[in-house]
Formats: C-alpha cells, sequence, structure tokens
C-alpha cells in the first residue's frame, strides 16, 4: 500500500508528533511519502521529503494572537489552489493527514481515502469540551481547514471512542526528569518585551523562555534567559524545569502534564482551538490565564505557590492507532478495487 502522511508545518506540535510517528509507520510493509506545508515550524523533521509545500499557515504575533495582516500578506491563495490541484494524491491508496490543508482538499476533489490523525480531530469531536463562548468563524475553520472522511483524534482525555491520549515522543517519555528549580516559557504569539515585563514582577523567580521573536540568547534582570527556540535544548529545559508557562497549545501541554509539571496555560486570543484546549485543561485542574496582563499577577503568583500535581496516565498507542489507520486504508483500497 503507498500513503502519503502530509503535516502541518505551521507551530512546532505537528512535526513533534510526526517524529514519533514516523518510524511506526515505516516499520509496517508500506511505501511512504512525507509531506510538510507551512511557514511558520522552527522544528524540522529528519527524515526526507517528498513535498515540501507553502500551504495555508498562520502567521504568530506579539501580542498574544494571530496576526491577521500578516497571515493575509502571506496567504497566496493561486499558489494554494494550484498546489491543491497539482500534488499526485491519486498516486496513493491512503492519505494520512495532520491537519494539512493542500492534501485534505485535494483528496476530497479527487475522491482518494484520506483520515485525520490530529488533535484538531478529536477538538471537533462533539464529547470533547468546548468553551462556554461561541466561535462559530474558529469551529467552521477547524472543520473545513483539512477536510477528511475518517478521523482518529488525540486529545488530553479519552472523550470518546474515537480519541486516544496524547503522543508522547521518546525524547520525553523514556527521559530522566530533574527538578532545577526553574520555570521554562515558551509563549510565541507575545513578544520578548511583553514577556520580560510581566516576568520581572516575580525576581525570586529564574525563568527559561524560548523565544520565536529572537536569533541570539540574553539575559535579563539577571533571572531571565531569552533564547531562540531549539528542539534540544527545549527538551533539556523542559525535563529539569518545576513548572511550564506556554500557550494553550496541544503537545507541549500534554508532556508537561506527563512528566507531573507543573503547568499554566494562556489560551492565544481569536483562536478557537486553543480556546478548547483551555476548557480541556481547566476542567482538568490546570491554571488558565484568560489575559497575559497585570491583571493576571495575582493568578501567576498563586500558581507559583501551588504544590499540587496532576496525574495523568498516557500509554504508548502508538503502534495500536497506526495498525488501525492502515487497517481501514487497506478496507478502502480493497473496496475501489472491487468497483
Amino acid at each position: 500500500m503507498k500513503v502519503l502522511y502530509a503535516i502541518q508545518g505551521t507551530g512546532n506540535g505537528h512535526l513533534s508528533r510526526a517524529r514519533a510517528i514516523i518510524p511506526i509507520l515505516e516499520s509496517h510493509k508500506i511505501e511512504l511519502d512525507l509531506l510538510v506545508s507551512g511557514i511558520q515550524a522552527d522544528v524540522s523533521l529528519p527524515y526526507p521529503l517528498k513535498y515540501k509545500l507553502n500551504g495555508l499557515s498562520f502567521i504568530f504575533g506579539k501580542k498574544g494572537g494571530v496576526d491577521l495582516w500578516k497571515t493575509i500578506s502571506k496567504t497566496k491563495p493561486f499558489k494554494l489552489l494550484k498546489e491543491i490541484k497539482k500534488l499526485p494524491v491519486e498516486e496513493y491508496d491512503l492519505i494520512i493527514n495532520d491537519f494539512e490543508p493542500v492534501s485534505a482538499w485535494s483528496a476530497k476533489l479527487k475522491k482518494i481515502p484520506c483520515v485525520s490523525f490530529s488533535h484538531q480531530a478529536a477538538v471537533i469531536n462533539e464529547k470533547a469540551p468546548k468553551p462556554v463562548a461561541k466561535n462559530i468563524l474558529g469551529s467552521f475553520i477547524l472543520n473545513k481547514y483539512a477536510p477528511t472522511e475518517k478521523q482518529f483524534g488525540l486529545h488530553f482525555e479519552n472523550y470518546s471512542n474515537e480519541i486516544y491520549t496524547p503522543i508522547i515522543r521518546d525524547e520525553i517519555r523514556h527521559a530522566s526528569v530533574e527538578n532545577n528549580d526553574h520555570y521554562t516559557v515558551y509563549l510565541p504569539s507575545y513578544s520578548n518585551e511583553k514577556i520580560v515585563h510581566m516576568l520581572s514582577h516575580f525576581s525570586n523567580i529564574k525563568w527559561e523562555v524560548f523565544s520565536k521573536h529572537c536569533t541570539e540568547a540574553s539575559i535579563h534582570n539577571n533571572h531571565i534567559h531569552i533564547s531562540p527556540v531549539n528542539n534540544e535544548a527545549f527538551i533539556k529545559s523542559l525535563l529539569s524545569c518545576t513548572g511550564m508557562l506556554c500557550g494553550a497549545g496541544f503537545e507541549t501541554p500534554a508532556e508537561v502534564l506527563y512528566l507531573e509539571k507543573k503547568l499554566l496555560v494562556i489560551p492565544m486570543s481569536g483562536q478557537y482551538e486553543q480556546q478548547c484546549n483551555a476548557a480541556a485543561l481547566e476542567k482538568m485542574g490546570v491554571t488558565v490565564l484568560d489575559q497575559f496582563n497585570i491583571k493576571s499577577l495575582s493568578k501567576i503568583e498563586e500558581w507559583l505557590s501551588n504544590t499540587e500535581k496532576i496525574v495523568v496516565d498516557y500509554k504508548d498507542e502508538v503502534n495500536a492507532i497506526v495498525k488501525e489507520i492502515l487497517h481501514w486504508g487497506m478496507k478502502q483500497k480493497s473496496e475501489n478495487s472491487s468497483l
């Protein structure tokens, strides 16, 4: 069976997860090609890509949300349509899609079996937690951005039979965990100036900040260390931190929970998926900030002094899920060949 694994390249979570999935896919008797689209990732794949596409990316801003104007300016609709039309999905028996729009729409238009294996597939599930405030546009984007005919979702808990717990990378699952009394920070939608301004109020805390908005490391007020995003350095900091302050994404919060580290999340403004994640995490007992400003200082102080742990049971289910996906693909191939 010939399979195309298509991965979203906006942010780092999709590519980090792919690092764990690709070796499992390669262990099965399939012919595997890889596709990545998007322009906002700091993590690369140590595997050869068959396709590297522009796709459709959301650009992080510096004020807590998506930079709408940069997103629009970077969007190339005619190039996107050309990529969708030209991508030869008809050469494959199955498309495994991690929230990647080009292959999803190409497969839909050309009627090629396409299965979603992503966090977004779980977020849109009717049984997954949602924020109280409705977001019609956000819900529409999640459902239509990368449409598939079959969904295998990943979320913080098993909210339904179609939802599995997070995939934890081997670098995390099999690592030695320490506590070096620092806090790790990853808030890509905030400027370094904003982060330094806020963290300066906690002068007794050592902060290790990873930033998309710098190319060189720097130290501020003797206790705030800012570094460019680097996968190895980030993992080292995470494994040895007391707690993590980050956006309400999926992979990083899941890894923090698995390591039984303290977690505080700030969902990006206007980002419906992160609002849904925040709703799920809050139900689990995770501290959630609606905003990152002076009004949040007391809640951050309370989180810093809190020593309670949230315990999760994230078993290694990657091989079992991959087997289910490939079984579904073989079934589709058999049915199509009999037509």
